[in-house]
């Protein structure tokens, strides 16, 4: 088949660009189209393909600030120039502006959606909260929303990644979609060779923005006095780190090797925001580490209560904290604990996507 993909932006690599990848491996001679690459952010593999940009490449401060374009991202969407080729698939990873790129000739397009826009539809009062931007978004809010409807049409199936991801584009699209939950690499991610007792620290790990919650679990630590270790990098990474106790350390940014090693070696991880679906928990328990999550949203359909992990039911710290107490007093088997990451193995994934996406399912 003739392939375009279509992904939102290229600045790193997160779950959404660790669900590309695959997608570069099943369709290596695709052409990729995104608005804006930031050069050796990304994988080799997804860098090595042939990638096309928008005309915000070009803009001011894009590279670091490509979220404050977002008023303008449809007007550039719409007048983008893709080409007059005829395309077989176009297969659109999406969760701002990439499933209303225009194609003139496409036999057949499916949007992998991550989630209907977050910022306009679900979770935008939690962006730069408190400050001047959040109301610049509520006042783009409703033209936003109005494009976003109009752009499903150039979609003919949408796959979501979670049945909690489904259930927010039936309810914001009136569409039906299928669920093919995202890849966890369980190859890489595994228990340490030697089985040795954990360390007494936490681990938090992920982008640090305001809906991943960060905050409700720094204020928790504090109040436990326990050690967390935070890694990752974001817009609110500053803030979090001005305001917290000297038993909260941030690592920044760190590669995969040093993320499975304090997986490995942490008493649990903490996820205490809302997610679509979250592969740093699925991660985790690959490599036998449980997990306390916040009990809505895509936790619900990666974390076994109980059996991988505690769900607090509340996002408020003496629940986080109560969460935490009963997850300490436990005993956790590894084994169920990977058991539960291998249902969501990358192999399982490219089958499976692979079977949506091909006539023949080869």
């Amino acid at each position: 088949m003739k392939v375009a993909l279509v992904h939102d932006w290229l600045t790193g690599m997160r779950g959404g660009e660790k669900c590309l990848e695959v997608f570069c491996e099943m369709f290596p001679n695709a052409r990729l189209f995104t608005l804006l690459h930031v050069k050796g952010s990304v994988s080799p593999t997804i860098e090595r393909m042939e990638i096309r940009v928008s005309a915000l490449q070009n803009m001011p401060g894009a590279a670091a600030r490509y979220r404050y374009y977002l008023p303008f991202l449809p007007a550039i969407v719409e007048t983008w120039n893709t080409g007059g080729e005829e395309y077989d698939l176009v297969l659109s990873s999406c969760h701002a502006v990439a499933k209303g790129v225009k194609f003139p000739r496409a036999a057949r397009r499916v949007c992998y959606c991550f989630t209907p826009m977050r910022y306009i539809w679900s979770q935008g009062d939690h962006y730069y909260a408190g400050d001047w931007k959040q109301w610049a978004l509520r006042a783009v809010r409703g033209p936003l929303r109005a494009w976003d409807l109009r752009s499903n049409r150039q979609v003919d199936e949408f796959i979501g990644i979670s049945e909690h991801v489904a259930e927010r584009i039936r309810r914001f699209y009136r569409r039906e979609a299928a669920v093919v939950y995202p890849p966890v690499d369980t190859e890489f991610y595994r228990p340490p060779l030697w089985e040795r007792a954990r360390e007494d620290f936490w681990l938090m790990a992920g982008a640090l923005e305001p809906y991943k919650r960060a905050d409700l679990a720094i204020e928790a630590f504090r109040r436990w006095g326990r050690r967390l270790v935070v890694v990752g990098k974001g817009t609110m990474l500053d803030a979090l780190r001005s305001v917290a106790p000297p038993n909260v350390e941030f690592l920044g940014w760190q590669s995969d090797e040093t993320v499975r090693e304090l997986y490995g070696k942490a008493r649990g991880l903490v996820f205490p925001g809302e997610e679509d679906f979250g592969i740093v928990p699925l991660e985790a328990q690959a490599c036998g580490c449980p997990v306390v999550a916040y009990g809505v949203g895509g936790a619900r359909e990666t974390v076994r209560e109980g059996e991988t992990g505690i769900f607090f039911g509340e996002p408020k710290v003496e629940a986080l904290l109560a969460a935490l107490n009963r997850a300490e007093r436990q005993v956790w088997e590894v084994g169920k604990l990977r058991a539960q990451a291998e249902r969501f193995a990358r192999a399982r994934f490219r089958s499976e996507m692979q079977r949506r996406l091909t006539p023949s399912g080869a």
